[in-house]
């Protein structure tokens, strides 16, 4: 059993500067409740977005490389980092900034191969007794093509790589299949990610993001949250990096949580222990709770987007504090707590997504969505040569609110993005609709 413990700022210190990785909405939610919290005097973003400038010093990076990151971490003075997406923990960002002594909140490279390596995680889950999905590898077209068979109905086929959600495909048809095969080997889809792709068997259920913080040896649970991948209502459509997500009670009940704790993620910290690749950081299991049970879909590295997005807006604590504590190996005592309000994230997305995107196009509402009470966190926007805000991404804005239940919290979310504006928007309007068919727990 995992225990928890009152949370003390014993030893603490003051006038803590912070440094925030990355330039999208995940990055964007953390931000605004760092500088919520009492604990930090200065946050600072790299590459940031226009959003973040409400809440942090955005700070341009003329190259994206650990050496870079680290760099400007020194430069700035910070007293700790927080990496948000995958790209620099597969890089080696966190290995570079331990060498030189600098707190950080993240896996090691070799660690953060849990999310660059589909493959690798399936193994890990073997040799842990972790429950997931049959599968075989498959090296080329051909072999890929000739395994086929072997599943049935629907399909699962994920490129190996890192592919920013994108690298999944769930067939419904042996021609869907046959496709999904050829697009991820000719780098149509995923580039050189779907270089080696993992077939496995569709698992029916309800999807869980269950995230904990750790620094290798303590594990903080955060909230479950859910997220919605397929682009359009009802799940329909290719899969995105997350069209919304939501934050709730019912989404796990306690007996649920623990299993999750005591069969997934101990065995995985005890696993990558073993292996000499001790994890820390978030890690982020993608679960499916089947009829069977829990099955994990695939491991993640870092918070998930937009569940942080959910995660942000509900939590409570300083979350400073708390990352600090995670970035200098201290997390044992720490405890999160959380709004009983549930929360909502929906996103707004860009002409063409997830295919070919559209970018440019002026957006307009966001004070006065929030205005009315939501939060609108940033993605893919940028300003003009006119300081207007415009489109420069897939996923540009992700609207979230809090209410005193679900569907309050999803009221205020969408009466929120009925404020925003730009050409070709689509969103998805069934966010939270699936906890409203929970029981209350």
């Amino acid at each position: 059993m995992w225990k928890r413990a009152p949370f003390s700022l014993t030893r603490y210190p003051k006038n803590v500067k912070v440094l925030v990785i990355g330039g999208g909405g995940r990055e964007h939610a953390l931000a605004w409740r760092l500088a919520r919290g009492a604990s930090i005097t200065r946050v600072y973003v790299t590459p940031g977005n226009p959003g973040m400038a409400n809440v942090a010093e955005c700070v341009p990076l003329e190259n994206a490389t650990p050496e870079e990151y680290l760099g400007l971490a020194e430069r700035l003075g910070v007293d700790f980092t927080v990496v948000g997406p995958e790209a620099p923990l597969v890089a080696g960002v966190v290995d570079l900034f331990r060498q030189c002594g600098k707190p950080i909140v993240g896996p090691t490279k070799a660690a953060a191969n849990l999310e660059g390596s589909k493959v690798f995680s399936k193994e890990i889950m073997n040799s842990a007794g972790i429950p997931t999905a049959r599968y075989t590898i498959a090296e080329s077209e051909a072999e890929a093509l000739a395994a086929l068979p072997r599943f049935e109905l629907p399909v699962v086929l994920k490129a190996d790589g890192l592919a920013a959600g994108k690298g999944v495909i769930v067939a419904k048809t042996r021609d869907e299949a046959s496709d999904g095969v050829r697009a991820l080997f000719s780098g149509q889809l995923a580039g050189d990610a779907g270089r080696v792709v993992v077939i496995e068997d569709f698992l029916p259920g309800r999807e869980v993001s269950f995230i904990v913080l750790t620094d290798g040896e303590t594990v903080v649970p955060l909230a479950p949250t859910q997220d919605h991948k397929a682009v359009h209502d009802g799940d329909e459509g290719p899969n995105t990096g997350g069209m919304g997500a939501f934050c709730a009670d019912n989404i796990l009940t306690g007996a649920e949580t623990q299993e999750v704790l005591d069969r997934v993620i101990a065995p995985t910290i005890r696993a990558m222990a073993q292996r000499g690749t001790p994890f820390s950081g978030f890690l982020y299991a993608g679960l499916m709770m089947t009829e069977k049970g829990i099955q994990v879909l695939e491991f993640n590295a870092r918070l998930g987007d937009p569940e942080c997005q959910t995660l942000m807006h509900r939590m409570n604590s300083d979350w400073g504090a708390v990352l600090y504590r995670a970035a200098t190996g201290r997390l044992a005592g720490v405890t999160i707590g959380w709004d009983a309000a549930p929360s909502v994230c929906v996103v707004a997305a860009a002409h063409g997504y997830p295919g070919q995107v559209r970018t440019g196009d002026s957006i307009s509402g966001v004070r006065d969505a929030e205005a009315g009470g939501a939060v609108v966190f940033q993605a893919g926007t940028r300003l003009n040569a006119q300081g207007g805000l415009v489109t420069a991404g897939g996923r540009v804005l992700g609207v979230t609110a809090s209410g005193v239940d679900l569907r309050a919290a999803m009221n205020r979310a969408y009466l929120g993005m009925e404020q925003i504006r730009f050409e070709g928007i689509h969103f998805r309007r069934d966010i939270g609709a699936k906890g409203l068919a929970r029981r209350p727990v």
